[in-house]
């Protein structure tokens, strides 16, 4: 079953256009590696939470928009095999492109799927 990485992060507002096109250069490598999709998703109903909510997780700030994404992955041993592969690539910083983001607000993990019914549909 596949498997798929996950991604929270917090983006200035204004650098949605260069957070797009961050995301398009980062499929590049990630199809390269394997990747069967990407998604990138930016927040438009993303309420403050009391306890918890996903702009806590990351800790937006004033004129920060909250993104979800997602890479799929055909197997987490795949998956494993790229991320080791970007990791040890002293030229993978250049291929991804800068974060238009502060990356050490990103959550992030990796989920084995256990359900998927309906298909993905491009935007």
């Amino acid at each position: 079953m596949s498997y798929v990485d996950g991604f929270v992060a917090a983006v200035p507002t204004d650098k949605k256009a260069a957070f797009i096109a961050h995301a398009k250069q980062s499929w590049s490598v990630f199809q390269d590696m394997g990747a069967l999709a990407q998604w990138e998703c930016w927040g438009d109903e993303v309420p403050d939470g009391e306890t918890t909510s996903f702009p806590m997780a990351v800790m937006a700030q004033e004129g920060e928009t909250v993104v979800f994404s997602w890479v799929m992955w055909p197997d987490r041993v795949t998956r494993n095999a790229s991320w080791e592969r970007m990791m040890s690539d002293p030229e993978m910083e250049e291929k991804m492109g800068e974060m238009p983001f502060d990356g050490k607000r990103m959550i992030y993990g990796g989920f084995e799927s256990v359900f998927m019914q309906g298909d993905m549909p491009a935007s």
